[in-house]
């Protein structure tokens, strides 16, 4: 049997999108970090692979060209389209 939900699950290489900045990650963070993370809300990013505690490593680019990793709990992902 074919689970659909299973299809929707996003693997290692696709492109996600991050619904929102999970609450906690920004604090402590430097600006120039902090403005990157909120830059990349709601658009494409890559996900790198789920780490042993379940957390999306997430892969992206901000406006300065600089490359960005973050770990989120993976409700804060879905598969972009």
């Amino acid at each position: 049997m074919n689970d659909r939900s299973d299809e929707m699950k996003p693997k290692p290489g696709d492109a996600v999108i991050l619904t929102e900045v999970p609450p906690g990650l920004l604090e402590g963070l430097p600006a120039e970090d902090q403005d990157a993370i909120v830059e990349a809300v709601g658009r494409p990013v890559k996900l790198v692979a789920f780490d042993d505690c379940g957390r999306a490593e997430l892969e992206f680019t901000d406006s300065k060209e600089g490359i960005h990793y973050i770990y989120v709990n993976p409700g804060f992902i879905t598969l972009a389209t």
